[in-house]
């Protein structure tokens, strides 16, 4: 890939997703575009570059800018966050819903669906309570290829075992071909839609619990204070935002302060 082919790509992603690709990332952007100029039947990455510089071809843009924010996720990622949901946040969320007995989840970023349906899958294990109540979980990502796996809920050997504990397989899981399939309960537990966070949102409801979870390091400091003042808007004054492990806001000047919890934590406004 020459380094015009990799500034073109750069600037295309920035602009439709915010994603910034820093320099170093060109074996990254090279064999992504390799594997999906393959896929398309273009002679090479190069290839398909000069087709949408040359054409403004809509539909291979978004094809060039989702395989490069398709990131890597997988099952319960990280598991103390889920221990953190399951010990601190949802005991609070629930006592204080009681009354609406509604609970509003957004899963941001959302990839393949391993992290919506591992929440869904904690609820299912740990919440009893729940029965009954409404329990909206939204799952969000740029890219409409990835939602249509995760709509399939239909995971390979090597997906299924990383994360996922193996009680969890055979209850919650069907096995199809060489592939394990979620039973349709889990899957219709929750809604993907497509949402690019760096462009305008649709109308969202406020919202209880928002994960967006290794997302911001893509960002430089002035998306990622753009994005948390938009989630300060739709989420609710008690509600609960989970950031990576790794992830820091401190810098920014947000609405948000962390809270320490176990060996994890999580985000809420500023008391």
């Amino acid at each position: 890939m020459t380094p015009a082919e990799f500034a073109f790509v750069c600037r295309l992603v920035r602009d439709r997703s915010a994603v910034v690709l820093e320099p170093g990332k060109e074996y990254l952007v090279e064999a992504r575009l390799a594997a999906l100029a393959n896929e398309l039947q273009f002679a090479s990455a190069g290839e398909l570059v000069a087709a949408v510089r040359d054409t403004q071809n809509g539909a291979l843009s978004t094809r060039i800018v989702e395989a490069m924010v398709t990131t890597e996720t997988l099952f319960f990622r990280d598991r103390t966050p889920f221990d953190v949901l399951r010990d601190a946040v949802l005991p609070d969320l629930i006592s204080r819903r009681a009354a609406a007995r509604t609970l509003n989840v957004w899963s941001a970023a959302c990839s393949t669906g391993q992290e919506p349906y591992s929440f869904v899958l904690l609820l299912r294990q740990h919440f009893p309570e729940l029965t009954g109540w409404k329990v909206n979980v939204l799952a969000t990502d740029l890219s409409g290829q990835v939602l249509a796996r995760a709509r399939e809920g239909r995971y390979n050997q090597v997906e299924v075992s990383r994360g996922l504990p193996t009680t969890l397989l055979t209850e919650y899981f069907e096995p199809t071909g060489a592939e394990w399939q979620l039973r349709a309960g889990v899957r219709g537990a929750v809604e993907f839609r497509v949402l690019n966070l760096a462009r305008p949102w649709p109308l969202l409801p406020p919202t209880d619990l928002v994960f967006l979870r290794n997302v911001m390091i893509y960002f430089d400091s002035e998306t990622k204070k753009a994005l948390l003042n938009r989630i300060a808007r739709v989420l609710r004054p008690d509600g609960y935002l989970l950031l990576g492990s790794t992830e820091t806001i401190l810098t920014l000047g947000s609405p948000f302060s962390r809270v320490e919890h176990l060996k994890g934590g999580f985000h809420q406004f500023a008391k």
